[in-house]
């Protein structure tokens, strides 16, 4: 969600600073590791500068658009965040994309195993009932790509950088929604 349906606003370094974690490790795996009373301590600050950063979130550009194509087309849409679900729905509403997805359809980290683990995207395409093959995960960083992969999806990296990053595991990179979406309607 963040970085990929919303702008990219999350500096994760300043983030594991505020909350004393290593640089460039995973946080909430970082959390996992501290003692339970810890853990409870830096979850709550985690989500005070999630909650911040939701509230701040922007669309991409076009990706309004590409919604309402595939929602009108029939489409299941799905979000699987590192997120909990409360900051998934309260930037989901900052930035006017919370009508295109069904509350069941939008998985936090309460929800499943966090990405890279494919939990959450098998889940997904259980409750749609169709095959990963027809499935595809959106993404703009490894994590994404690695559960949808993993899954048996499609995978499209979200890539505004070309920074053709994690080959391994993407089909297909993209710049823009309207990439997308000019596929979609041609």
């Amino acid at each position: 969600m963040d970085g990929t349906l919303t702008v990219a606003c999350h500096d994760f370094n300043a983030i594991r600073r505020q909350l004393g974690m290593p640089e460039n490790k995973p946080i909430l795996e970082e959390i996992k590791k501290l003692p339970v009373a810890q853990a409870q301590q830096v979850h709550q600050q985690l989500y005070d500068i999630e909650l911040e950063l939701a509230y701040q979130a922007q669309p991409q550009p076009d990706v309004e658009r590409l919604l309402g194509i595939l929602s009108e087309s029939g489409y299941n849409l799905g979000i699987l965040t590192r997120n909990s679900l409360e900051i998934a729905f309260t930037t989901l509403k900052a930035c006017g994309l919370v009508d295109y997805f069904k509350p069941q359809n939008v998985l936090g980290r309460e929800c499943c195993a966090p990405k890279p683990d494919p939990e959450g995207i098998l889940k997904l395409i259980s409750q749609w009932a169709v095959d990963p093959s027809e499935t595809v995960m959106v993404g703009d960083y490894w994590f994404d790509l690695k559960s949808g992969y993993t899954a048996g999806t499609h995978t499209i990296h979200f890539d505004v950088n070309s920074s053709n990053l994690w080959p391994d595991v993407t089909h297909f990179r993209i710049k823009s929604f309207a990439e997308i979406t000019d596929i979609i309607v041609n």
